[in-house]
């Protein structure tokens, strides 16, 4: 009983203290701003960043590598946007190439994964609004432990915001080594449905060198064409402001959110080589429809970076659609594409 009275008393005198530390004159006083600039259609027009890290939990084929990505707004009209991903290699991480080259008793030869996205959004209503923003007060003294032990204040000031809604449409092009072992299974499929011309089904197992029964592991390649498009809305802020007794402070971020409906006319799916019989893939079942949900948010400055992610539905094998992804780009530079400079003759 003891024990848990002292312990009250010290955390109570913790909590005091830290209260007490928190309270502190020279942080409850208003502070006074001057606005530098607040120019939300000041952005950059070009931007253009490296990935050195994606990740995807893909039903069909998980995988991870680096990516490169270039954005470019016309005016207040338009935007355009390029991308391209793919695994460093197929030990990282390209989940079903590693599988299909330790593995595969197939001698389908298996596709390195790789990913390309082109399309633009159409600015059908691009407004400017009254709005604000919030400001981490912060002074060149806080460093080091002192900045990491205190809770960063904030300032609330006005700042006008750039909203954009977007119709998106664009073209989708990638390709995978495919586990047919597991889409067989997720569409309860055998290898009898994996058929020669004359209607032979590919063989189960087969006797390795020792003379142990093995199951036949069935790889093959998925490669799709396909469209998608959706709507968009995005906000932009880029204003910069001077506070008395801390440092200036600037809030540029570009925030876009997106959904798209994804559609795949084409999905081939790579005939199965097996000791020198080929093997048709008729039986396994695709879906060419999919949607997706994401965000996509950088900043306006010269040298910075990136972050975006996705979840949702790909065209793919029916049962291994859903997939999630996410990235980072850095560094990430950025420009307005403006060079001329005035001139005057002497």
């Amino acid at each position: 009983m003891r024990l848990k009275i002292i312990f009250g008393i010290l955390l109570s005198g913790a909590f005091i203290g830290a209260f007490a530390q928190g309270e502190r004159k020279d942080d409850k006083g208003a502070v006074t701003y001057e606005e530098i600039y607040d120019e939300p259609y000041s952005v950059n027009k070009l931007f253009v960043g490296f990935q050195p890290l994606y990740g995807e939990a893909f039903a069909t084929n998980v995988n991870a590598g680096f990516g490169v990505e270039a954005s470019y707004y016309y005016q207040d009209k338009a935007d355009f946007k390029a991308h391209f991903r793919k695994p460093y290699s197929s030990s990282f991480f390209d989940l079903n190439n590693d599988l299909a080259s330790k593995n595969a008793t197939t001698s389908t030869k298996p596709k390195g994964f790789s990913y390309l996205e082109f399309g633009g959004t159409y600015h059908f209503k691009d407004v400017e609004e009254t709005s604000k923003t919030k400001m981490v007060l912060y002074k060149n003294s806080y460093k080091g432990n002192k900045w990491a032990g205190r809770v960063p204040l904030t300032a609330e000031v006005p700042a006008k915001v750039r909203k954009i809604y977007g119709a998106r449409l664009g073209g989708i092009i990638w390709n995978t080594t495919a586990d047919l072992n597991r889409v067989m299974e997720k569409q309860d499929l055998t290898y009898d449905d994996l058929v020669t011309t004359e209607g032979i089904g590919i063989p189960s197992a087969y006797l390795d060198d020792f003379g142990r029964t093995q199951d036949v592991r069935v790889f093959s390649n998925l490669s799709t064409a396909g469209l998608y498009v959706g709507s968009s809305i995005s906000w932009f802020r880029n204003v910069a402001v001077s506070f008395n007794n801390y440092e200036d402070a600037v809030d540029d971020g570009l925030l876009t959110l997106y959904f798209d409906i994804l559609y795949s006319p084409a999905l081939n799916v790579d005939p199965v080589q097996y000791l020198g019989t080929e093997y048709a893939v008729d039986a396994i079942k695709t879906s060419g429809l999919g949607f997706r949900l994401g965000i996509d948010g950088k900043f306006n400055r010269t040298l910075s970076w990136s972050y975006g992610g996705e979840v949702g539905y790909r065209p793919s094998f029916k049962g291994q659609a859903f997939f999630a992804m996410f990235k980072i780009s850095f560094p990430v530079f950025g420009t307005n594409l403006d060079y001329k400079v005035e001139s005057f003759g002497q």
